[in-house]
């Protein structure tokens, strides 16, 4: 009895270290993320954006200092939770009813434009025998909206993580390359402003990159380009829903099961893209300065994941896995420039 009273068994505190460990890999991401934001204000890595710098710290962080195991559920927590909540803000970006009124003729060159380009990329990454997974991130990527459409499809796809930072990396890239030199050929090309415009809108990858390229060209020229690009993230929703139909036809015809769960952050997507278009402004007045807010927030938000990521790649698999993709993405969006320059 009194060896028994004299025992009292210590518990040791599981959850709250694990909570403990959970918020400092949320905290870490936050802070890569935020060096990210004033890495980006550096010129030089002004042209990439805040998204392309965060990653390039993290890719760094990795490779001198290994993945930094101990906070492991949190970093994933932010490349997982918080990539969705932030495809789901991401949706008061896109006006419905804008592009509904006024951008369908723009929205049937978007729907050529983003078929294109998939299967172009697609089908060169087979002949170049590039990595099959990101080349498919790629095609999306080039063929709506950059890394917003690569965060949005990655779970769809069951993509890994290194594959998802690697080409949102090389979109970043390639997306600023091709922008700039927009700007740079624009006086010399036979196009009006409005034309100009269209051709920016529906073939460059990222909105930065759409807005960058067409802003030179004035007002009215930047409007249609941004309408132009608006349309191809409308297309995300029924081509997420496409991509996941064609998993689960491919899982079903390997293993006799499907493996797919619905993506619910796209209905978020839609909900919020509703409630920005038909809401906001008519019913709910909100300055163009909160709204200038959240932007940066949501897009601080998707920065973080990024981070989450980033962390996943390793330089010496770098080399080998994303070369091809590269050659595959860089000769696709060469041709969609000429391709959407004719259609203009």
């Amino acid at each position: 009895m009194e060896n028994q009273n004299a025992k009292i068994v210590k518990k040791p505190l599981v959850n709250s270290n694990s909570k403990g460990l959970w918020l400092a890999g949320i905290a870490f991401t936050f802070v890569i993320a935020a060096f990210g934001f004033a890495l980006s204000t550096i010129p030089g890595f002004s042209r990439i954006g805040p998204l392309a710098s965060a990653i390039i710290i993290a890719v760094i962080y990795r490779q001198f200092f290994g993945y930094p195991e101990a906070i492991r559920s949190g970093i994933q927590f932010s490349a997982k939770r918080l990539l969705r909540f932030a495809i789901i803000l991401y949706g008061l970006k896109l006006n419905i009813d804008v592009v509904i009124h006024q951008g369908l003729g723009l929205i049937v060159r978007d729907l050529f434009v983003i078929t294109f380009a998939i299967l172009v990329t697609v089908w060169l990454g087979k002949l170049l025998k590039a990595d099959s997974s990101i080349s498919l991130l790629l095609g999306v990527g080039t063929g709506v909206c950059g890394a917003a459409a690569i965060a949005a499809v990655s779970p769809i796809l069951k993509a890994k993580d290194d594959d998802t930072a690697i080409s949102v990396g090389i979109i970043a890239l390639v997306g600023t390359v091709f922008s700039i030199t927009y700007t740079i050929l624009r006086p010399i090309l036979p196009l009006s402003n409005i034309q100009y415009g269209i051709w920016s809108g529906i073939s460059l990858h990222e909105i930065a990159h759409v807005a960058l390229a067409g802003a030179p060209a004035g007002q009215d020229a930047l409007a249609i380009a941004l309408l132009a690009k608006l349309g191809r993230v409308l297309l995300l929703v029924p081509l997420s829903f496409i991509l996941m139909y064609w998993m689960n036809r491919k899982n079903a015809a390997v293993s006799g099961t499907t493996k797919i769960e619905f993506p619910w952050f796209l209905i978020g997507f839609i909900l919020m893209s509703l409630f920005g278009s038909y809401v906001l402004g008519k019913y709910i007045t909100i300055s163009k300065s909160t709204l200038n807010d959240i932007s940066n927030f949501t897009s601080f938000i998707l920065t973080t994941a990024m981070v989450g990521l980033g962390l996943n790649v390793s330089l010496r698999d770098l080399r080998t896995k994303a070369l091809k993709p590269l050659i595959a993405m860089l000769i696709s969006s060469i041709l969609l420039s000429i391709l959407a320059f004719f259609i203009a």
